[in-house]
């Protein structure tokens, strides 16, 4: 799969070139993308700064590191309750 093209900046530029009037179709020829991408694109970023999108990012980050913290923790947590069961 490949990676991402265009910047949230980008995206939301398109955004704003559609809200100003240019058509849905111009804009996917121009940028080489699929009607379901820009919107798709509209429902994620759709009236949104480029700073609103930089603290998405952001807060998208943060939370997949507090999820692999918090799986990190259940894991160790289920491992010393299987060792207090023991009998010994």
């Amino acid at each position: 799969m490949k990676g991402k093209r265009y910047t949230e900046e980008q995206i939301i530029s398109v955004l704003n070139q559609h809200e100003s009037g240019v058509t849905v179709e111009s804009i996917c020829r121009d940028m080489g993308i699929a009607q379901g991408t820009f919107y798709r694109w509209k429902s994620k970023y759709g009236g949104m700064d480029v700073s609103d999108a930089k603290r998405l990012r952001e807060l998208e980050s943060e939370n997949g590191k507090l999820k692999k913290l918090l799986a990190e923790a259940a894991l160790d947590n289920a491992a010393l309750k299987e060792v207090v069961s023991k009998k010994w």
